[in-house]
């Protein structure tokens, strides 16, 4: 007879990659416009970085959405706890995010009020960044539950101090990943500039990444016992100190895989924290919900898994055909649109 208890972790794993790879696909899309006012002085140089992602950003928030699939398949009851429970906080992203995608193509249409549609873009990749950021922080500190588990709190609720800290700390860790992207991506004067905000990201980061860790030792206290989180911290600083000499050797790709790399030991972090919890209750352990108490029966597990079997290496194909094909430095060829 099949272990249910396999597939319930298997299937916490998968989350954590489909919402990993939506950290470090759209993350930096996100970034670039949150930098947005501070690298691109000119119209060319706007062109460029709306350029840079115009052919992939839409595709990176498959991955989100896979997320989101993933956990309404596999742990149904968190799903439905999550989004009823978060459903203004999840309102703004989402219109935060079609402002964001609107203001792209209204941007390149309606030159008048040009202006006015980068500041949605700016301000729509911040809201979105910051949001998401404090969603996690909340499912990992704890929300209050009632004994029904459903979300017993208000907006304000989510907007307590650790929760912050995690929308902070990703908050900076996008705009590093944006950066770097435009290193990658652009060429002179602009290129320059990236480096510029890379050389003070780098050093913001550090610093939230370190507040970050502490606080996750003083609050969970349980896990200063774990070396594995040690090690995932180490990973993480090793590779953001890495771009300090990336940075002054003015290499071109090795910020953005360095910036990744530390990114994906944040999510190692998060996850150490959370396993088995997928949302967790302030008031009573009993009521938090996990991967054990809120999952989907086996046949369904199951069959879901043989369909990621076959799905997944499909997302990652096209996703790598993409970035293949849009490889190099971004052109200005006129506004994206």
């Amino acid at each position: 007879m099949e272990n249910i208890q396999t597939y319930q972790e298997l299937w916490f794993v998968l989350i954590l990659i489909f919402l990993m790879g939506y950290s470090l696909l759209d993350g930096f899309d996100l970034g670039i416009g949150i930098l947005f006012p501070f690298l691109g002085r000119t119209g060319e140089e706007k062109d460029i970085l709306i350029g840079s992602i115009g052919p992939v950003w839409d595709g990176n928030e498959v991955w989100i959405i896979a997320g989101g699939a993933a956990l309404f398949a596999a742990f149904p009851h968190a799903y439905a706890t999550a989004f009823s429970g978060f459903y203004l906080a999840m309102m703004v992203v989402l219109f935060a995010l079609i402002f964001r995608a609107v203001s792209m193509e209204f941007r390149a249409h309606d030159q008048a009020r040009a202006s006015i549609w980068e500041k949605a873009f700016v301000a729509g990749s911040a809201l979105a960044t910051l949001l998401f950021g404090v969603a996690l922080g909340n499912v990992v500190y704890g929300v209050p539950l009632d004994d029904k588990m459903e979300y017993a709190g208000t907006f304000l609720t989510l907007l307590r101090p650790v929760p912050l800290l995690f929308g902070i700390t990703g908050f900076a860790a996008v705009a590093l990943q944006g950066a770097t992207y435009a290193v990658l991506k652009t060429e002179g004067r602009l290129r320059e500039r990236a480096f510029h905000a890379v050389s003070i990201l780098m050093w913001m980061n550090l610093i939230t990444v370190l507040v970050f860790f502490l606080a996750i030792v003083l609050h969970f206290q349980d896990i200063a016992t774990n070396w594995l989180f040690y090690l995932a911290v180490l990973f993480t600083l090793l590779w953001l100190s890495a771009i300090f000499f990336s940075v002054k050797h003015r290499h071109d790709s090795a910020p953005f895989w360095e910036s990744s790399f530390a990114f994906i030991g944040l999510w190692f972090v998060t996850a150490l924290i959370h396993f088995p919890n997928l949302i967790k209750a302030t008031d009573h352990q009993r009521l938090s919900l996990t991967i054990y108490n809120s999952s989907a029966g086996l046949d369904t597990l199951k069959l879901i898994s043989v369909i990621a079997l076959v799905g997944m290496p499909l997302v990652v194909t096209y996703t790598f055909f993409v970035y293949r094909i849009f490889k190099g430095k971004t052109k200005s060829a006129g506004h994206y649109g």
